[in-house]
């Protein structure tokens, strides 16, 4: 897309709110701030929202909730995700079409719906708007964004009004990292060519999604947080953390999640049934040669411990397994994904037993068959890590055109 395409849209799709001040003594998330405007954006509108557990106002109260109560809003349709709307499922599940017995209201399906079905969907709740509002991790894998992504190109098709209501990313928005997704290698887990850690907001993956992929751009309007800063971590924000799924129990998960969730693409736990998921990785007959290893990498703000855990579910449920602990001792040096690699790297030197997963997951996690070739060939961490600065830096390039938070 040309650069005055981008301008334009990127002009044309911000909410007329009143403009966010420059210093405020405290983070307001996209809710708030519509909140606080008397729902003006939503004004008329039969409004359905696309949330889960994580829409909640400062106070914990959820924003389905507030919204159903407030006369100024007129909310007559709940759209859930994977894990569903008040997150009763573990990953891969949905909670199905129900009533929500809180507020009564009907309670549609999105999981794994896309395109005419899903545009179906949102006919049939009879809304004119939908909102989008669900707390991202930072990581293109996690499938949130691609309900987003799904949900604007349907309500484009369905005729439907977009608008998205913004929250931190936890891992702060300094830039992006990791492998840029392949087109060929497209799935749930990745629908368009963005880096691994994309460095974004919902907001402004919105408006990239508008700008260079959906085929016709959705009528958008994006509602900014005001007081948020892109250098900024989740425990900054003031705002409290509620797990956007099962095993994205902290924020801490969020900061290792983008480099180790590559671990499902392997035949090693990624931590799954511990109470430290994505953060313990191990496997039968792993010993303390692997944190050795990785000790020795000297890899900037991060440190591995020898630690041994028994998963209570998913990979080798109810054994006990040996493995790392990661243990990030400097946020704002620490790499995720140039860490990951590193283990991948270690583990498999490490460990005889290493192995892929036999589907290739791992290519699409990363976006491509290039780590699994490169790792399986002997390539070291700077190798594997090198060969997509190109393309990362292509990215960056359009991302920086996206950005509400500069």
């Amino acid at each position: 897309m040309d650069l005055s395409r981008r301008t334009l849209l990127a002009s044309a799709t911000t909410a007329a709110l009143p403009a966010a001040p420059r210093h405020h003594e405290h983070l307001r998330t996209g809710f708030e701030r519509l909140e606080a405007d008397g729902y003006s954006v939503l004004d008329g509108r039969r409004v359905g929202i696309v949330t889960n557990p994580t829409g909640i106002t400062r106070d914990t109260a959820h924003i389905v909730d507030v919204m159903h109560g407030d006369p100024r809003v007129k909310l007559t349709a709940v759209f859930g995700p994977e894990h569903g709307f008040r997150g009763t499922a573990q990953a891969g599940g949905s909670e199905g079409r129900y009533d929500d017995p809180a507020t009564g209201l009907p309670v549609y399906d999105t999981y794994l719906k896309s395109g005419r079905p899903l545009a179906d969907v949102f006919t049939a709740s009879g809304v004119d708007t939908v909102v989008f509002d669900i707390q991202d991790v930072g990581a293109r894998f996690y499938t949130y964004i691609w309900t987003l992504y799904d949900c604007m190109e349907a309500a484009g098709l369905a005729g439907k009004r977009f608008v998205v209501l913004d929250r931190p990313n936890p891992v702060t928005g300094r830039t992006a990292l990791g492998p840029v997704l392949h087109k060929e290698f497209a799935t749930f887990v990745g629908r368009q060519p963005i880096a691994q850690a994309h460095g974004m907001t919902v907001a402004e993956l919105a408006r990239l999604f508008n700008g260079e992929f959906l085929s016709a751009p959705v009528p958008l309007e994006t509602v900014a947080m005001s007081g948020w800063k892109r250098d900024r971590f989740y425990d900054d924000s003031g705002l409290p953390w509620v797990p956007p799924s099962p095993n994205m129990p902290t924020a801490d998960t969020a900061l290792v999640y983008s480099g180790t969730c590559m671990f499902e693409g392997t035949n090693l736990s990624e931590g799954r049934g511990t109470t430290r998921p994505f953060e313990l990785l191990g496997a039968e007959g792993v010993d303390g040669r692997w944190a050795a290893a990785a000790n020795e990498l000297g890899l900037p703000g991060v440190r591995f411990r020898e630690a041994y855990f028994t998963p209570t579910f998913s990979k080798f449920q109810g054994k006990t397994v040996g493995g790392v602990q990661i243990h990030v001792t400097d946020r704002a040096a620490y790499d995720p994904v140039r860490t990951g690699i590193a283990l991948l790297v270690t583990a498999r030197k490490a460990w005889d037993g290493f192995a892929w997963r036999s589907d290739d997951w791992i290519d699409k996690l990363t976006g491509s068959a290039r780590v699994r070739t490169m790792i399986d060939a002997g390539a070291g961490t700077d190798e594997v890590t090198g060969a997509w600065q190109e393309e990362l830096a292509a990215f960056r390039r359009i991302r920086k055109e996206y950005l509400l938070y500069k």
